[in-house]
């Protein structure tokens, strides 16, 4: 039922499902990418349009865009987004508050789950960890490391640090090399093999809001696919992919 609404809300704003298709290049940030692999199928049937999805790290998107890369729909978080639109690369007017993230703790599914319910407990549990997996680039493991050197612990969790640039962190968990995942729930929550132990305390807490915009060059069907991820069916995807609706 919730597809169905979401494709007749869809056919209402382009006017007419599957009219003047076309194939739509989207540049998506990791941290949307189960909820928007989800969806897109819906939005190709419910318009005609078909969708070119480029997931990747926002940090590498935002490069790419800066540089003149060719896309029609964006999401990224808004550091990135605001870039963007400095360089004029995007249509100011039609940028939506997509979602907002927050960033959590994996461990492997069925070990004992340590506690990170206070800050106290949190900065514990990070010394303790024989192996933290954590990104370099992406914005959770950016945040993780200032959280350390705040709480007087980073060079600690550097030395056992597993990391990428971005990509899927927990999978280092999975394969045993790390005890610990450090990423956007939304990125941990669909891993095999993993759970999700808990977001960061509050006050360790940052909280990503990613915002969606059409290139300033978009093609026609690019504004419907941002008011897509505003109807309640596809709000209802996210929250079920980690995320809190925008």
């Amino acid at each position: 039922m919730k597809g169905t609404f979401a494709a007749f809300v869809v056919a209402l704003v382009t006017g007419a499902a599957g009219a003047n298709a076309a194939e739509l290049k989207l540049l998506i940030s990791n941290g949307m990418k189960e909820a928007v692999h989800e969806l897109a199928p819906q939005f190709e049937r419910a318009t005609g349009h078909t969708l070119s999805i480029r997931y990747d790290t926002s940090a590498f998107l935002q490069r790419d865009m800066q540089a003149g890369a060719s896309f029609d729909v964006t999401v990224v978080p808004v550091p990135s987004i605001d870039a963007v639109a400095k360089a004029g690369k995007i249509d100011i007017s039609t940028r939506n508050d997509i979602a907002h993230s927050r960033i959590g703790v994996a461990a492997r599914k069925g070990a004992p789950k340590p506690d990170i319910s206070t800050v106290a407990a949190f900065k514990r549990t990070m010394l303790d960890a024989k192996a933290i997996a954590y990104a370099t680039v992406g914005t959770s493991g950016v945040h993780f490391i200032a959280v350390c050197e705040r709480l007087g612990i980073a060079s600690e969790v550097k030395a056992k640090g597993r990391t990428l640039p971005g990509g899927v962190l927990a999978d280092f968990v999975v394969k045993g090399e790390a005890e610990l995942a450090i990423q956007q729930i939304s990125e941990l929550l669909p891993v095999e093999g993993v759970e999700v132990i808990g977001p960061f305390p509050a006050e360790l807490q940052l909280v990503t809001t990613y915002v969606a915009a059409t290139s300033a060059l978009s093609r026609e069907g690019s504004k419907a696919f941002i008011q897509f991820l505003k109807t309640p069916a596809a709000r209802a995807v996210l929250t079920a992919k980690g995320l809190d609706p925008g």
